[in-house]
């Protein structure tokens, strides 16, 4: 049965099914080798529009939803903080409700989730999560799909983040791993853990899909049998505050050779970037053989552009 995702919302991969994760997969592939075939995609959208607000500033986000964009036929609009009153004066509902009359879907990059899920309750037309302090979904569809391209499957193998579990990177990952039946083991000290509500519906969908959801505090140990490490920033925008007590409490949990060295000989590394080299992950893992980084980058734009055409009318 073909599935039909038009007019939908995606603020987390809670919203989707595995089926529709599997479609989102199959049309990102078709659409990369086209792109890579010369093959243009501007008919597929053409004449729609995007809103793209972004509160937080990003490099691959907005480049790769803007060129995403227009190479479906679409016209991004850049709309930063200084461009709207999201939430200053106008309510998110009025602001969704003015969007909707003037563009086909709105892509958010917001600090809190909760202006997302009420931009969503009041427009008419598809939102899209380009990230919030709890989920990061469309990094971690294309994060699924570059272990895809290098593994040749998802179902079976073992994902260990190192570092924050309590942020969105870490909670998309629970949510995404377990719904295609892949391992996730969270590496991080204490006081770091994922949200327990996040955790708990992982683990609920891991006992269906038989897969495992473990909280570790020893990294070495964790990355044992791992197929694919992860890691992310230590100091997340908006913790800056607490960066030297951060950069203590993390001191462990680097991803160097020293780590690689634990896990399998063909054990590949993700990081959403931007990297802060010599702190979360080192040159050496980053430029070196097991590093598939700018491969999982170049993928945030092939399966952006999938998500846009299986839900913008």
């Amino acid at each position: 049965m073909a599935v039909n995702m038009k007019g939908r919302d995606f603020l987390s991969i809670m919203d989707i099914t595995l089926e529709e994760m599997e479609a989102i997969f199959d049309l990102t592939r078709r659409l990369k080798q086209e792109r890579l075939a010369g093959i243009r995609h501007d008919h597929i959208l053409a004449g729609r529009k995007l809103a793209m607000i972004f509160e937080k500033p990003s490099t691959r986000t907005r480049v790769s939803f803007e060129v995403g964009a227009y190479e479906l036929g679409m016209y991004p609009l850049y709309l930063s903080a200084r461009d709207l009153q999201l939430g200053r004066g106008e309510t998110i509902g009025d602001t969704a409700r003015v969007l909707e009359r003037y563009v086909d879907g709105i892509m958010a990059r917001v600090f809190e989730h909760e202006k997302l899920v009420e931009l969503a309750n009041n427009a008419e037309i598809p939102v899209i999560n380009g990230l919030s302090d709890t989920f990061h979904p469309c990094q971690i569809m294309a994060d699924l799909y570059t272990v895809l391209e290098k593994k040749g499957r998802l179902t079976g193998l073992n994902m260990v983040f190192v570092g924050d579990g309590a942020n969105n990177i870490a909670h998309s990952l629970l949510v995404g791993c377990t719904k295609v039946g892949m391992n996730i083991t969270i590496a991080t000290p204490e006081g770091y853990d994922p949200d327990a509500k996040i955790v708990e519906y992982a683990k609920g969908q891991a006992a269906r899909m038989h897969c495992e959801v473990k909280i570790a505090r020893d990294p070495y140990e964790a990355v044992k049998d791992a197929d694919v490490i992860y890691t992310d920033v230590w100091v997340s925008m908006g913790d800056e505050a607490e960066a030297e007590k951060r950069k203590r409490d993390f001191a462990n949990y680097q991803v160097n050779t020293k780590l690689l060295s634990e896990a399998k000989e063909d054990v590949i590394v993700l990081h959403c970037l931007p990297a802060h080299r010599g702190e979360e992950i080192t040159d050496e893992v980053m430029d070196g053989p097991h590093s598939v980084v700018f491969d999982e980058a170049e993928n945030r734009l092939h399966v952006q552009k999938a998500i846009m055409a299986m839900l913008i009318r």
